[in-house]
């Protein structure tokens, strides 16, 4: 059976991890919108040259744009992959547009699977991140530190990075803008009964679990 589900949570609360899971797991696909923009640009198909010339006037791509690289992607995929979106939609009014995108292609949407967080919790997961800077594994102040300080476990490189926007202001405001963008969305998809909440800030294994059960229940059901 072909699963569309949707992963909300906001930056931090571990949609990429569980995402990659799905993946691995599943054979699912995450359609990022920034990711999916990115290569359309650099392929250039038809909307992603669209979305060029609307970037180089230093623009916000439009709601269509993105509805048409979604289709495309969906298009290059094929009707039996399932997929995970990721960043989309955030209105209304895409919402809209992501029903008759599947609908026109023969999915539906399943599941809108939510990663609730806490967010003093997020606030030190994620100051406290740091990771390799040349293989990019991730560790952590508290929770994760190299089993020899200073050296990496995976490729024994002594260089580390931290993002600059993992700081406690910057955390705060997008949780702020998250629940901005989640909020008119969420009754849309509750209304029709596919909204499952999970706890975001439990052990990586637990949440891939309880979205396992998730997806097995909507196969089965």
């Amino acid at each position: 059976m072909t699963l569309n589900i949707i992963l909300l949570g906001p930056p931090g609360a571990g949609k990429g991890t569980q995402a990659s899971r799905l993946e691995d797991e599943h054979g699912m696909i995450q359609l990022s919108t920034g990711d999916m923009l990115r290569a359309a640009v650099k392929a250039g198909t038809p909307t992603g040259k669209q979305a060029k010339a609307v970037m180089d006037a230093g623009e916000l791509v439009s709601d269509e744009i993105v509805s048409g690289l979604i289709g495309e992607r969906l298009d290059e995929l094929g009707p039996d992959v399932s997929v995970i979106f990721d960043g989309y939609p955030r209105t209304g009014a895409q919402a809209e547009s992501l029903d008759e995108i599947l609908a026109a292609r023969g999915r539906k949407l399943d599941h809108v699977i939510e990663l609730l967080v806490q967010e003093d919790a997020l606030v030190d997961r994620i100051t406290g991140r740091f990771s390799c800077a040349q293989c990019g594994e991730g560790y952590h102040d508290r929770y994760k530190q190299p089993k020899v300080a200073g050296t990496c476990d995976v490729c024994g490189s002594h260089e580390f990075k931290r993002r600059p926007d993992d700081n406690e202001e910057t955390v705060r405001t997008r949780m702020a803008e998250y629940r901005a963008k989640t909020a008119p969305i969420l009754p849309i998809y509750e209304a029709r009964g596919i909204v499952t909440h999970v706890d975001g800030m439990a052990d990586i294994d637990v949440v891939n679990d309880a979205i396992e059960t998730i997806l097995s229940a909507a196969t089965t059901g």
